[in-house]
């Protein structure tokens, strides 16, 4: 049976998105469910911290250096039905890693025996982090109501789309079409992604049905991160409109994690290696945000706008 695969990114470092893919892993784990979490961020691995999981032995290195089976580098945890595989925290510099490497470790990553696969990336928004994105059966984008991380978010979705509409384009005999457009954006009056969206769709009736399907089958699961008030909930569903409006993509709020200072004080304690505890409230949230993403639903405050 394949396994279903999320990735986890958002562009902007300090969002919180080890925190919710040990958490969202470890629900998973609790309903039964068979998980292997990846953490994918090369050069500046930290998962296994929220894991409470001392260094491992083998990690992503070995994989690509030694060439070592990912099958071989999955470590168990304590907690039931929940494996792991930590990223890179030696040597390899993430930017030299060659594309047929990453071929391999997506080839790999599809073979793992397991329900759910969580991979959680690393900052920014570079060729290695797009490529993993475009793997995912659930692309999943933590944010926090703050400037800079939903500027970060959307250069990242922007860069994501634009490399999935060229692979879609190319598919159908019209390599690099959208790069091509782009390079060009000044004579063809392109300012902005959607701008290029509707120039590709305007070339013919046949580039139009590829590019809407394409923009069809792009859904993004939003997860917003440290809310401290309804006004930060409302930039949730601003984020996702702006997503759906300029992108004519599908994104859905999933949910959101209300602000706390425990895992913080989590991340620098010194005490035994075991998972993170969480309160009551911010269990139940994740618990509401990964039975959201299970059933595709995005989530409903009341007295706010679900469209």
């Amino acid at each position: 049976m394949k396994s279903e695969i999320w990735v986890i990114g958002g562009g902007k470092g300090g969002t919180g998105k080890s925190f919710l893919t040990s958490s969202m892993g470890m629900k998973l784990a609790q309903m039964g469910k068979r998980v292997t979490l990846i953490d994918a961020d090369l050069g500046g691995a930290n998962l296994h911290t929220f894991l409470k999981i001392k260094k491992p032995e083998y990690s992503l290195t070995d994989f690509f250096e030694r060439k070592i089976p990912l099958s071989d580098i999955i470590k168990d945890t304590d907690i039931p039905n929940l494996r792991f595989i930590t990223g890179d925290i030696r040597s390899l510099d993430s930017t030299g890693i060659k594309y047929t490497q990453k071929l391999r470790l997506y080839r790999h990553i599809k073979s793992i025996s397991a329900d759910y696969v969580l991979i959680d990336l690393g900052a920014g928004s570079g060729p290695n982090t797009i490529d993993t994105f475009l793997i995912a059966d659930k692309m999943i984008a933590v944010t926090m109501p703050e400037i800079t991380a939903i500027e970060n978010l959307y250069l990242l979705i922007k860069k994501v789309l634009f490399r999935r509409l060229n692979r879609v384009l190319s598919e159908h005999g019209l390599r690099d079409a959208a790069k091509k457009a782009w390079n060009h954006k000044t004579s063809k009056n392109i300012k902005s992604i959607r701008d290029l969206i509707l120039y590709l769709k305007s070339l013919s009736p046949d580039i139009d049905i590829v590019v809407n399907k394409a923009l069809s089958e792009f859904k993004l699961h939003l997860i917003l991160n440290q809310v401290k008030n309804d006004r930060h909930i409302e930039t949730g569903f601003d984020t996702k409109s702006v997503l759906c409006k300029y992108f004519g993509i599908d994104a859905r709020l999933m949910g959101y994690i209300s602000f706390t200072e425990f895992f913080w004080k989590f991340v620098k304690e010194s005490g035994a290696f075991r998972p993170v505890t969480l309160t009551a409230s911010t269990s139940q949230e994740i618990s509401s945000v990964v039975q959201n993403i299970l059933e595709n639903k995005q989530v409903k405050i009341p007295g706010l706008s679900n469209e």
